[in-house]
């Protein structure tokens, strides 16, 4: 909450400032992102249990008065560029709670940020927890991994001790996301993974003139020590025939290589190792995650109530018998099931197809 509601009034005195100098494209798009990206991505997504929970507590109160308060003000600041819409959603919301007299948007006043409200560290730890999220959910997708398959680690080598602080304190909300066991740090990176430089001629041809070649050859025979230092502290100096060249590390692309049983990406100050071996226990819970979902999807194709008891029966296969039997009450309380049967052959069931597993199933309501 204290998070959207800072990016909030950040985007207000983001948006007051464009339109101060008539700016309105940069407006829209700054009020998109916000909404696209951390208000319906981020936000909305990761309080669904808020959302949904059953009685009105103060936790589900909170949320819901945070959301009003972001749809409200982005009412209100988008009312200039989107005069019709803006003024529809203003009115709903207000015929809701009657919290505002105004007949119209354009009759409201304006939002003023609230700078006290504003946390730019709190910020930053969220942009990292979205930005590490993102680089380890396009490393599941680079080998088909899909996201309700458990992975069991990721190692991220702390360029400093503020880095490392920042991606603790959001340790628990990446590896919800992304669906990992653990998130280790490591001081010093080389040997565990691999780093080579890519000098960018451009940036460094006016530094270096008729050394160029040499410095890109000098760069390039770093060895995994120097290019873990040269990344942390964000410079490295060169000797070339008598003339200390300075390097930016802006100059160079860092390239990280994959190492067998992991993955790598970069970005910027960045780099993120992920395990994408699966053991046995991990594919195991990988398969009863999957179940849940195929049997969630199955209660609302046959327009189950929210409520309603069901009963399960699954076929037998050697494949995923001993994942349903270590997981049939995690199966069970997650789709309401007073009974899940594995059986030889089934009636009337629905064919399942789980990673070229192919199963019946049958879901009853009790």
């Amino acid at each position: 909450d204290r998070w959207i509601i800072s990016l909030l009034n950040d985007l207000v005195r983001q948006t007051d400032s464009y339109y101060a100098n008539y700016e309105a494209t940069k407006a829209g798009r700054a009020i998109a992102d916000f909404v696209g990206e951390n208000l319906s991505n981020w936000y909305v997504r990761l309080n669904r249990k808020r959302f949904w929970g059953g009685e009105m507590t103060q936790d589900k109160l909170a949320a819901y008065q945070t959301l009003y308060t972001c749809l409200d003000t982005v009412a209100r600041l988008m009312a200039p560029i989107a005069p019709f819409y803006a003024d529809k959603l203003f009115l709903d919301l207000n015929a809701m709670s009657a919290r505002d007299k105004s007949e119209s948007v354009h009759l409201a006043l304006y939002p003023v940020a609230d700078e006290a409200l504003i946390n730019e560290d709190l910020n930053e730890r969220m942009q990292m927890a979205q930005q590490i999220s993102s680089m380890v959910l396009a490393l599941r997708r680079k080998v088909n991994i899909k996201v309700r398959q458990p992975l069991q680690a990721i190692i991220i080598p702390a360029l400093d001790a503020k880095q490392q602080a920042a991606i603790e304190a959001v340790k628990d909300l990446i590896l919800g996301e992304v669906n990992v066991k653990e998130l280790r740090f490591v001081e010093n990176a080389a040997g565990i993974l691999v780093k080579r430089i890519k000098p960018n001629f451009k940036l460094l041809g006016p530094k270096c003139g008729k050394q160029m070649k040499q410095v890109a050859a000098m760069l390039t025979s770093l060895d995994q020590e120097t290019i873990f230092a040269f990344e942390a502290a964000g410079f490295y100096d060169l000797n070339v025939e008598g003339n200390e060249i300075h390097i930016e590390s802006s100059d160079v692309e860092f390239i990280s290589e994959d190492i067998p049983g992991w993955l790598v990406a970069s970005e910027g100050r960045l780099t993120v190792a992920l395990e994408v071996e699966i053991s046995e226990a991990l594919r195991s819970e990988g398969i009863a995650r999957e179940l849940v979902n195929r049997i969630q999807n199955i209660r609302k194709d046959q327009q189950f109530e929210i409520t309603d008891r069901i009963s399960i029966e699954l076929s037998h296969h050697q494949a995923t018998d001993a994942a349903v039997q270590e997981y049939a009450s995690y199966i069970a309380s997650q789709t309401l099931a007073d009974s899940l049967q594995l059986c030889d052959a089934i009636d009337g069931g629905i064919e399942l197809n789980l990673d070229e597993v192919v199963l019946t199933i049958k879901v009853s309501k009790r």
